[in-house]
């Protein structure tokens, strides 16, 4: 098969992520505003050319001042980086519908390799008849990596934020 384009299905996918908070819990968030270009073969994806754009502005973890401190100076700065952009430059299938797809992510103005797990998760056709495919994608990046260095210390030791930033994406798409 060759590679077809995919639209991304924004209310059937996810930007999700979570960090370390005091060094004892886990905060969650989530991006309500991202697209995408796919251009793949679902049933091999070594070939695929995969570019994903997230609008950092549409941060959402259930609490407006923290969302508003993340999007300020001190972590996204928004105002001068308004997207985090990823495009992947290699794809390794490891079987059985497992990939490592390394890209090349920037977020803050700062562009560095990444590799993440994709697992493909099937093709199907809706009830209209279009056909969809899914990949869920796992992964996790060092913020202090892109600049993204504040952080407070704890008087019982440690810091408020963690540095290792995991990411979770679903993702379905339509044949375009």
């Amino acid at each position: 098969m060759t590679n077809s384009k995919w639209a991304l299905d924004p209310a059937h996918s996810s930007v999700d992520f979570s960090i370390k908070h005091m060094m004892i819990a886990n905060v969650k968030g989530t991006f309500n505003q991202f697209d995408a270009v796919i251009e793949a073969d679902p049933a091999d994806l070594t070939t695929a050319n995969i570019q994903f754009n997230v609008d950092l502005a549409s941060i959402d973890t259930r609490n407006a001042d923290r969302d508003n401190h993340l999007r300020s100076g001190d972590f996204f700065d928004v105002e001068n980086n308004p997207s985090m952009t990823f495009k992947s430059t290699k794809i390794v299938n490891n079987g059985d519908g497992e990939y490592d797809v390394t890209g090349d992510l920037t977020i803050r103005g700062v562009t560095k390799a990444e590799t993440f797990e994709v697992t493909y998760e099937g093709t199907g056709k809706d009830p209209w008849g279009n056909d969809k495919v899914g990949f869920t994608v796992e992964g996790a990046i060092k913020r202090s990596d892109y600049g993204l260095t504040w952080n407070s210390a704890l008087e019982t030791g440690g810091v408020l934020v963690g540095d290792k930033v995991k990411i979770s994406l679903d993702v379905q798409a339509a044949k375009a």
